[in-house]
């Protein structure tokens, strides 16, 4: 276990960790909540208005594409995460002061969501690069695993406790308790200001122009495993990643539930995420291209068992696998990429990587909305087989084509 937890013998990374915890587990509490005040309270439980707000909400990770990853590597990451963190604590406040005044409408959830993502979209790809700010080179991967494992933690509880607090206390004190979340990690990074050394960057470029936003792609492009690797989690995350719109939908439709059902599903694919983050953070060397083809297919086997689960407790149960196999996934991809990547280009790397796959979230939350109304709650989720299908298929001639190629080169 203590190659596991080998970064948190790093003081700095250990106190960025317990203030992400924190911070990760009052935004699942938030999203958890909101979700819920969207498909129960603000619509007919339709299940394309929970996709709508997911839409809205990842979208601007591809529309401010050119300019994330530019001010990841040109910004000094630990101010801007400040600015960031902030104003997603203040869209926090607006948010409950709304649903506590009795007053929202599904519009104003929808204009918070977007401003959120707008935030989001240059916190994320920072927040990714920051860690190597912190980190040694040869602690990255493992850093990198144990981000997953906060992020996971988080989403284990934060469904659970805000699907009881919702019960108790109302939506509206939910999000003002997101609010308060937001303090350690803002103290942690104004105490970095000391204790960090100036990371030197790459100021021959003030404006973020498109050659500069080319970078990010042109650098994938050179890199072809990198570029498939992108491909594949585009396919999983279109359709997998969107368990805020499923599993909504299950709850009330299939279930009759209520939002501590909810929270309770979304905890429990947490259990398997968390189990996915520890077996990647817990590798000395970064995953391999055929490793992330087998977890691929892991996904799509997943997938068509959850959709094929006749029971609540049948469905709780396979989710846990759904959840191992996604979290390996999409924690390797990360792993893969930033360790692959030069330093100098890792912003603009990473903000296309989150963006391909918050962009692609966002791209299938209304079909997958749409076909759960349409269809059914459970097409919704086989879909995500199909795209496993397709990303291991990939996957697959990628290698050999790699694999023949290399026997052709003479010695």
């Amino acid at each position: 276990m203590s190659n596991t937890f080998r970064s948190l013998s790093n003081p700095n990374y250990r106190l960025w960790f317990g203030g992400a915890i924190i911070s990760n587990i009052g935004a699942w509490l938030q999203r958890t909540a909101q979700d819920w005040i969207v498909i129960a309270e603000l619509s007919d439980k339709n299940a394309s208005a929970v996709g709508l707000v997911v839409f809205l909400q990842f979208a601007p990770q591809i529309l401010l594409l050119p300019i994330t990853g530019w001010a990841a590597d040109r910004m000094e990451r630990r101010k801007l995460l400040f600015i960031t963190q902030s104003l997603m604590a203040f869209l926090a406040l607006v948010l409950g002061l709304l649903v506590l005044s009795g007053h929202v409408q599904l519009w104003q959830v929808c204009v918070c969501a977007f401003a959120l993502g707008c935030v989001a979209a240059f916190d994320a790809p920072a927040r990714h690069a920051f860690v190597s700010d912190i980190v040694s080179e040869k602690e990255l991967s493992n850093a990198v695993g144990l981000n997953s494992v906060a992020f996971n933690s988080a989403r284990l509880v934060g469904p659970a406790i805000a699907g009881i607090l919702i019960a108790l206390i109302g939506t509206g004190w939910v999000f003002m308790i997101n609010v308060l979340s937001f303090i350690p990690l803002l103290y942690t990074l104004h105490l970095f200001k000391t204790r960090l050394p100036v990371v030197a960057s790459d100021s021959s470029s003030v404006t973020p122009d498109m050659a500069k936003f080319l970078d990010g792609f042109r650098y994938i492009w050179q890199h072809r495993e990198m570029a498939v690797i992108l491909v594949m989690s585009f396919l999983i995350c279109s359709l997998g990643m969107n368990f805020s719109v499923y599993l909504s939908a299950m709850t009330v439709h299939v279930f009759q539930g209520h939002a501590d059902q909810y929270g309770f599903l979304v905890s429990m694919m947490a259990i398997g995420s968390i189990s996915g983050a520890m077996v990647t953070a817990s590798r000395r060397s970064s995953p391999s291209f055929r490793s992330m083809i087998v977890v691929a297919a892991m996904f799509s086997v997943s997938c068509l068992l959850v959709a094929m689960s006749p029971t609540f407790w049948s469905f709780a149960v396979l989710l846990i696998f759904l959840g191992l196999s996604l979290q390996l996934f999409t924690t390797s991809t990360a792993s893969y990429m930033q360790v692959a990547t030069e330093k100098r280009y890792r912003g603009r790397v990473m903000a296309v990587v989150l963006a391909f796959a918050m962009g692609s979230t966002a791209l299938g939350a209304p079909l997958v909305g749409w076909v759960a109304d349409t269809l059914g709650a459970r097409w919704a989720i086989g879909m995500g087989s199909v795209s496993g299908i397709l990303a291991t298929a990939l996957g697959v001639w990628f290698l050999r084509k790699q694999t023949k190629a290399n026997l052709k080169e003479p010695d």
